[in-house]
């Protein structure tokens, strides 16, 4: 029998084991938690992919400035003879040298004088989309570092909301087993039992949908942050006291005038969009380039040519550009009006985000005041009422009304806070300011 409860023993340590390796546990901090969740965000790929891009693009249009050589060789057999005749005066073809086989190779240089500036418009134009390219990923890490913000948040009003859930559940229970005795010693009615057996069973799925929240919240976090699914994270309890004082509205306006990526980088495209113009136009301009050849072939018994170089200076202008119109011009012209537009837009909307954003935030702050008031109030009352009904004054109904309204209180406060923590975050994300600690 002993060698039995041994085995029980070891069976028990080994299931415990591997319950604690399959349910990883992870202590995060919300910068920690932002941080992992830049590393391992997947749009964050697809922006670097972007500026790769880009970067490309700026090589092609650097590349267009470099000399262009080009050297072609050819061999061709001749497997009957030709008819060779030759017009020269005083030369005849009549029985010249059969030829069977020709070798023929040439090399051409190309090196770009002039070109009405688009080779310099489009290495500017460029470098300003790579820039913008860059700015974008920026503005996508702010907006990566809010949704962690948020996802962190869910995961810490579940994880409290559970704590006080379990704490009133205790109590409750407590209170069961105390009025399940009054009942036997006649002092209380069985209606008045069940109906604190009722409010322990709310209770009970109160917490059933916290701990469901939780598990949702927390499967969340780990696809966000790139982390196994099973990895449940803990998260830091000083979370919602990380917000500062509040400043001024005009403070955040200048803010997000100075630091919003976005706008930076339509900034960037609208110079790019201008530079487009100037190429467009100079469409309309003649190209100069200096050009340089040689020359070598050799057909056995018949010809042989070297060092035939030639140097010179190519002009090139399509003449057709006198009687059709400019519709690269046209087309970059609309593009900068699109833009421009754009950009009046997009700074209206932040206005509007910035104001929207810092109303929320001093309403928040104003909930934890009445929430923690409601939350001294409940308690209060739920103290009172006990004692009146412990001291046959106040019925099981007012005892039972009083204890919810203490747990929803309790759990406001916690939710307020949070709240308030996460809508500070999202002001700081409207102003582009949100970044790691």
């Amino acid at each position: 029998m002993k060698r039995i409860n041994n085995s029980a023993i070891v069976l028990s340590l080994l299931i415990g084991m591997m319950y604690t390796n399959a349910q990883e546990r992870k202590q995060l901090s919300l910068d920690e938690a932002v941080q992992l969740g830049i590393q391992n965000s997947k749009s964050l790929k697809i922006d670097a992919a972007k500026i790769e891009e880009a970067t490309a693009d700026l090589l092609e249009a650097k590349n267009r400035q470099l000399p262009e050589l080009k050297v072609s060789a050819s061999y061709l057999y001749l497997p009957m003879k030709p008819n060779v005749d030759i017009k020269l005066p005083g030369v005849s073809g009549a029985g010249g040298p059969e030829v069977h086989q020709v070798a023929f190779g040439s090399a051409n240089l190309s090196v770009p004088i002039y070109s009405g500036g688009r080779i310099k418009y489009g290495i500017e134009s460029a470098k300003y989309l790579v820039e913008a390219s860059k700015l974008s990923t920026e503005n996508d890490k702010v907006a990566i570092a809010y949704n962690v913000a948020q996802a962190y948040n869910n995961l810490f009003k579940a994880n409290q909301s559970i704590k006080v859930l379990e704490e009133n559940l205790t109590a409750s229970q407590k209170r069961d087993e105390t009025f399940l005795k009054l009942e036997n010693n006649g002092v209380i009615a069985r209606n008045d039992r069940l109906k604190a057996n009722l409010q322990t069973s709310n209770i009970e799925l109160q917490l059933l949908e916290a701990k469901n929240n939780y598990n949702i919240a927390n499967i969340n976090m780990d696809l966000l942050l790139g982390l196994p699914e099973t990895t449940e994270i803990e998260v830091d309890q000083n979370y919602v006291d990380e917000s500062d004082d509040v400043k001024p509205v005009s403070f955040y306006l200048n803010e997000a005038r100075e630091n919003r990526k976005d706008l930076q980088a339509l900034d960037q495209q609208r110079k790019a969009a201008e530079l487009g113009t100037k190429s467009a136009k100079a469409e309309n301009l003649p190209s100069i380039a200096f050009t340089g050849g040689y020359v070598a072939a050799d057909i056995p018994k018949f010809l042989t040519i070297y060092n035939a170089v030639n140097v010179g200076v190519g002009v090139s202008y399509n003449l057709s550009n006198l009687w059709k119109e400019n519709s690269s011009l046209k087309q970059s012209k609309a593009r900068e009006m699109q833009l421009s537009a754009t950009n009046e837009l997009l700074n209206d909307n932040i206005k509007l985000d910035v104001n929207r954003e810092y109303q929320n935030s001093d309403y928040s702050k104003k909930r934890i005041t009445v929430f923690e008031k409601a939350a001294v109030q409940a308690n209060e009352n739920y103290r009172i009422t006990k004692n009146k009904y412990d001291n046959g004054l106040a019925t099981m109904t007012e005892l039972l009304d009083a204890d919810a309204a203490q747990i929803a209180a309790n759990v406001g406060v916690i939710n307020a806070k949070a709240d308030a923590a996460l809508a500070y975050r999202k002001l700081l994300q409207t102003t582009g300011t949100l970044t790691i600690k």
